[in-house]
C-alpha cells in the first residue's frame, strides 16, 4: 500500500528526526568522554527498529546456519543493496559491534555526518588514492577492535534488484585481515522505498537471509577476483532462494 502524501511526510519527519537525535546524542557522549561502543549498539538497533516500524515492514530473518559473531575474530558482513533501509536491517539482523562502511560524502552533511564519526562508522575516499590507502588501514584497525564491519560491495543501490559489479575495497580488508564474510542477501527493501524516488510504501515483506561464511583468510591479493566471484554468487543464491521461496507462497 502506498503511504498517502500525509504519511510519507510524517514518515520522513520522524525518519530525520530520530537520525539527527541519535546523531546529537553521539556527539554529546564523544565530547563528554561518555561514549560507550555496547550502548551504541543498542541505540542503533532502536533507530533501526523504529524506523522499519515506521512502514510497517514485516521482516522476516532467516539464519538457518546460526551465524553469529566471536569475540576475537575480524568479521565483514557483505550485502546486495537495494535501497535505503538495507542499512536498519542489517542492524536488527545480525549481533555485534556493526558500523557501515560508506562514502566519504555523508560525513560532510550538517549533524548527521559528525554523528556518524562519532559512532565509529567508517568511510573511504573513493577520489584520493592516498587517503584512500588510510581510510581503509583505519577500518582494519576498528576492526581489530572488535568493529564488525558492513560493506555493500556494489557501492550503491541497485535500479532493477540485479547484482551490480563488486568493488574491490571490502575484498581487500577482507584478505588483510583474515576476516570471515558473512554474505546476507536482501530481498524485498525496494518495495518500501524504490530507488531514486520518495515514495513509501507499508506493509511490505521483507526477507533478509544469512549465509554460511566466508574465510577470507584462504584467498591471497592475487585471487582477490575469486573471492569476489565466491561472494557474489553467495549473496545471489540467497536472494534468489528468498524470491523462488516468495513466489511459492504466492
Amino acid at each position: 500500500m502506498k503511504a498517502s502524501l500525509f504519511r510519507k511526510s510524517w514518515i520522513m519527519a520522524q525518519g530525520i528526526a530520530a537520525t539527527l537525535g541519535i546523531s546529537v546524542l553521539a556527539l554529546y557522549m564523544r565530547f563528554t568522554r561518555t561514549y560507550e561502543r555496547g550502548f551504541a549498539d543498542r541505540v542503533l538497533r532502536w533507530w533501526s527498529g523504529f524506523l522499519l516500524k515506521n512502514v510497517s515492514a514485516r521482516v522476516h530473518i532467516n539464519n538457518p546456519h546460526q551465524v553469529t559473531v566471536s569475540p576475537g575474530t575480524p568479521y565483514i558482513i557483505m550485502s546486495n543493496h537495494r535501497s535505503h533501509y538495507d542499512i536498519p536491517l542489517i542492524f536488527v539482523s545480525l549481533p555485534g559491534s556493526i558500523r557501515m562502511l560508506t562514502k566519504k560524502e555523508l560525513f560532510k552533511v550538517p549533524v548527521w555526518g559528525k554523528g556518524l564519526k562519532a559512532a565509529e562508522f567508517l568511510s573511504i575516499d573513493r577520489h584520493d588514492h592516498a587517503q584512500a590507502i588510510r581510510d581503509l588501514d583505519y577500518a582494519k584497525e576498528q576492526m581489530r577492535g572488535g568493529i564488525v564491519l558492513w560493506v555493500a560491495p556494489e557501492g550503491t543501490r541497485s535500479r532493477d534488484g540485479s547484482i551490480g559489479e563488486f568493488k574491490k575495497g571490502g575484498f581487500m580488508v577482507a584478505i588483510q585481515t583474515g576476516a570471515t564474510i558473512i554474505p546476507v542477501g536482501i530481498s524485498g527493501s525496494e518495495k518500501i522505498l524504490r530507488p531514486g524516488t520518495w515514495d513509501f510504501f507499508l506493509n511490505q515483506d521483507v526477507q533478509v537471509t544469512i549465509g554460511v561464511p566466508i574465510d577470507a583468510s584462504a584467498y591471497t591479493l592475487e585471487t582477490r577476483d575469486r573471492l569476489m566471484h565466491d561472494v557474489k554468487e553467495a549473496i545471489r543464491g540467497l536472494v534468489e532462494g528468498a524470491e523462488s521461496g516468495d513466489k511459492m507462497r504466492g
